[in-house]
């Protein structure tokens, strides 16, 4: 599951420096994912092209073709069953669909929040970023923090860090099932002394806008 997690991850950094250039039409985001269970909660990302359908005992995630290109579909299908999802589908065309139990789902959204929990740690510990004294969120990951030395910040690249918080967020909304019109993940800058917010940026309208450039 671990795994999955960790390419799902890297699919979603793709994604984001292709911006939209390659965004699936909006009826075909809408047919990707079905389900004929009865008394079905169905929520639908086009963020990014993931949708999420929660029946009685089950739950459908289909990702578009764009998460794997380059990649053998069969390979793909293998991975996921050898870890433990349950079933995995390649669709004609070039999508996959996970079926999972909903105890499986739960276990990816923990392993999801945990990657943003060290996601949080590494910015603060691993010496990357010196001017980053402390991250803050939300308990569902789309409010972030950083608490940063401010002349550090201002004269340094230490701003990249705001997309690794807003990757990682943005990637546990959608597989959370939050709908596209609702998806958004703020991340605020702010001064460690003063609580000044330095600066703020929104995903993944922040992809949107570098794509554009």
């Amino acid at each position: 599951m671990k795994k999955l997690v960790a390419l799902l991850a890297a699919s979603l950094l793709v994604l984001g420096a292709c911006g939209n250039e390659e965004t699936a039409p909006a009826e075909e985001i809408e047919n990707q994912a079905s389900t004929e269970t009865v008394d079905t909660e169905e929520t639908e990302s086009e963020e990014g092209g993931v949708n999420v359908d929660k029946g009685l005992f089950n739950v459908e995630v289909t990702l578009p073709a764009s998460f794997f290109e380059g990649e053998d579909l069969a390979e793909v299908v293998a991975n996921a069953e050898a870890d433990g999802i349950g079933e995995a589908t390649a669709n004609d065309d070039g999508s996959v669909t996970y079926k999972m139990s909903k105890s499986k789902h739960k276990e990816m959204m923990e392993e999801m929040a945990a990657s943003v929990e060290e996601t949080k740690t590494d910015l603060v510990e691993s010496g990357d970023f010196p001017s980053i004294k402390g991250v803050e969120t939300n308990k569902d990951y789309s409010h972030f923090t950083l608490s940063v030395d401010r002349e550090a910040f201002e004269n340094s690249f230490d701003g990249f860090a705001t997309m690794s918080v807003g990757m990682v967020g943005t990637l546990y909304q959608l597989f959370s099932g939050v709908q596209s019109d609702d998806l958004e993940v703020l991340i605020e800058v702010k001064d460690v002394d003063t609580d000044e917010v330095i600066s703020s940026v929104v995903y993944p309208e922040a992809l949107e806008d570098m794509g554009e450039e």
